[in-house]
């Protein structure tokens, strides 16, 4: 399973990161030449354009989980590290986070989205850059030009790889067309799965995260007594998961192309701004923050 052929020599370079799905690689490979290809029960979030290795389900959740659980870690660690209720809680968060990461990875590939090796990529991968950027503390300091900056370039890179390869004969979006080759029915192939609504969701992300971090709301509101409160912090996470499911029901349409992607930008730049701003900032107010001379 992998060293599954992908159709053609300009693939086969790029094997190990944009790997094949199961949806169409059943339809595509020679493998079944012999015997009848096995029937794949296609749904709506099966037919994925983007390439499948890593899966970006599980490096996502694998990111986000092991973020939340080292941080509750965290709190509760120092003196208490060697408690048995420590321990307890050490146990019950990583059997958490593995159960979760387990119902991920057997979803993607039951829907036939992702081969096991694929997910298991995707799961270290996560881990990985969570455990990465966990060192790198410059992150919240950087000058919003700084963030803006890295945004700028990563864009510019992307699109000039791209054209790059494309010059050499290498086509970075050949999956889109597999899926439309193969999926059951063309409207549940979807331009928000592109690789390039995957790059602007991530660099939207990323300048919101930079616009949150040197806002004066997000100092105001983490340097005040409020922020090392357990209640208040609880809140802010209940806050924001609602709105973020507010946000997730909001889709931006997608019959002009150029208009979706600005609004896929500004949608995933509002998330982080939203979050780690706008929310403790309200919060804050509502529950009568201290004012800068009393701090």
């Amino acid at each position: 399973m992998l060293s599954m052929p992908l159709g053609s020599s300009q693939h086969t370079t790029f094997r190990i990161l944009f790997g094949q799905r199961p949806y169409w690689w059943v339809m595509d490979t020679d493998y079944y030449s012999n015997s009848p290809a096995p029937l794949i029960r296609q749904f709506p979030p099966t037919c994925e354009t983007g390439p499948g290795s890593p899966s970006g389900h599980a490096m996502g959740t694998a990111g986000v989980y092991y973020v939340m659980v080292t941080s509750t870690l965290s709190i509760f660690c120092g003196k208490k590290r060697l408690t048995y209720r420590f321990r307890c809680l050490n146990v019950i968060l990583w059997l958490g986070f593995w159960a979760v990461q387990l119902n991920v990875c057997l979803s993607r590939i039951y829907l036939a989205a992702h081969f096991p090796h694929q997910v298991v990529a995707g799961v270290l991968s996560g881990i990985a850059v969570a455990e990465t950027f966990h060192h790198i503390q410059s992150i919240y300091n950087a000058s919003l030009k700084k963030y803006f900056l890295v945004t700028f370039f990563l864009f510019s890179f992307a699109i000039g790889f791209y054209l790059l390869l494309k010059v050499l004969g290498v086509d970075l979006l050949w999956t889109i067309e597999k899926a439309k080759k193969w999926c059951e029915r063309p409207e549940w192939v979807h331009i928000d799965t592109t690789p390039f609504a995957s790059l602007l969701r991530n660099l939207g992300t990323l300048f919101g995260l930079g616009l949150a971090l040197n806002s004066s709301m997000y100092r105001e509101s983490c340097n005040g007594k409020l922020s090392k409160w357990l209640p208040f912090r609880l809140s802010c996470i209940v806050a924001s998961l609602v709105l973020l499911h507010l946000f997730d029901s909001l889709k931006p349409p997608s019959q002009i192309e150029l208009i979706f992607y600005i609004l896929s930008f500004c949608k995933s730049a509002a998330v982080p701004l939203a979050s780690v701003c706008l929310i403790p900032y309200c919060l804050c107010r509502v529950l009568g923050q201290p004012n800068k001379k009393s701090l």
